[in-house]
């Protein structure tokens, strides 16, 4: 029950947000259809590579997380994924990851995290963190061959932080990501450079992003499922 006030009051919070985000995919969406049609055989060759090489992984996130198996880059058995995903709630994902047994777990929250109300907390930061540590360790018990992958929060465009100051903390909750990994000993990869040096890669929202930066990302992760 306390879960579900959690939910509604964040969702509630930020609801016009991700109704812009909504309508933002609609678009993508349309978009990313006719790009699919459009598609020469070596795209569609190297589309098909990505699914192959990441088949024993999942991937779970909130909104961003999504666009790898909205863009069709990965099937939707390796990416859970969903729209305002806070770290707590992503706690009850848990028994649907065991399910799909991965070799490999890919852990990219926290974007929404940074949003949370002062209705719930004071301190986003350390409020998204101690839940991160818990989603980590409960992983970690009920899949105890995986290896695990923190992702660090990607940046906003500089035009979503002016409107949106609480994303200019995204850097230093990268930094306790980074922490948190180590003092769990395990993995963790920035991917916030592939935003940060090449614009072109959001979507108009200024917060998601285009099929090229997925498909970017996993070429910098292929190495971990090796």
């Amino acid at each position: 029950m306390v879960k579900k006030v959690i939910s509604m009051l964040f969702m509630g919070s930020i609801a016009l947000a991700l109704s812009a985000c909504g309508n933002e995919q609609a678009g993508q969406n349309q978009q990313s259809t006719s790009s699919h049609i459009q598609a020469n055989p070596a795209e569609a060759a190297t589309a098909a590579s990505y699914k192959t090489i990441f088949q024993n992984s999942v991937f779970l996130g909130d909104s961003i997380t999504e666009g790898l198996s909205y863009h069709d880059i990965l099937e939707e058995a390796n990416v859970m994924g969903d729209a305002g995903k806070i770290t707590e709630l992503a706690l009850e994902d848990i028994d649907d990851l065991t399910k799909r047994n991965p070799k490999h777990v890919f852990i990219m929250l926290g974007s929404d995290d940074l949003l949370l109300p002062p209705q719930i907390t004071d301190n986003p930061m350390q409020y998204s963190l101690k839940y991160y540590e818990k989603l980590i360790e409960g992983i970690k018990r009920k899949l105890p061959e995986a290896s695990i992958t923190v992702l660090s929060v990607t940046p906003v465009t500089a035009e979503v932080e002016q409107e949106t100051p609480a994303y200019k903390h995204i850097s230093e909750y990268n930094h306790w990501l980074k922490e948190l990994a180590a003092k769990q000993k395990i993995a963790y990869a920035d991917v916030s450079s592939i935003a940060s040096d090449d614009q072109d890669v959001y979507t108009s929202d200024g917060i998601h992003f285009k099929p090229k930066f997925y498909t970017r990302m996993l070429d910098f992760l292929k190495d971990q499922v090796n």
